[in-house]
């Protein structure tokens, strides 16, 4: 098995090696942005989405498209959680601001494509969690994000 449901699945006898990168390419195209420069990072720091009430709206269907496309991408790229979940938050009424951070995830798909889950053979299989959430950070609505980081292998 090399290709299941989105996910590119290369096995060797020493490891597997789990991506969606067939996936990206054809995301990426989908919305236009294939040709767009890459980026280092899925979201800046300094970043503070809130509602954006006097924001120009835009097409909630374009959007959303990018947003579910971008939550099944999450299988195998645990890096772009946080982001994705931020940007979720506004598909009921998003505006140029939340769809520019969404591009911006894009472009930093762009540079990391081929990034992946490796699972060696001689793995310990001991799954160690994190997480941590910024407590009503929203200081609009006070809502919470929360992120997650989780560690399969030797400790």
């Amino acid at each position: 098995m090399t290709y299941f449901l989105g996910l590119q699945i290369k096995q060797t006898k020493e490891r597997i090696f789990i991506n969606q990168e067939k996936y990206i390419k054809q995301l990426l195209k989908r919305f236009e942005m294939s040709n767009a420069k890459g980026i280092g990072t899925s979201m800046s720091s300094s970043l503070k989405l809130d509602k954006d009430e006097r924001g120009k709206k835009v097409n909630k269907k374009w959007y959303r498209g990018m947003i579910g496309n971008l939550l099944y991408l999450m299988v195998s790229k645990p890096d772009i959680t946080f982001a994705v979940c931020l940007c979720y938050r506004f598909q009921a009424c998003p505006k140029e601001s939340h769809l520019i951070a969404v591009k911006r995830i894009l472009r930093y798909l762009i540079s990391s494509y081929d990034y992946g889950l490796w699972y060696s053979k001689q793995s310990c299989f001991d799954l160690i969690a994190y997480i941590d959430a910024d407590y009503a950070g929203c200081k609009v609505e006070k809502k919470s994000t929360s992120g997650n980081c989780q560690f399969l292998g030797d400790a």
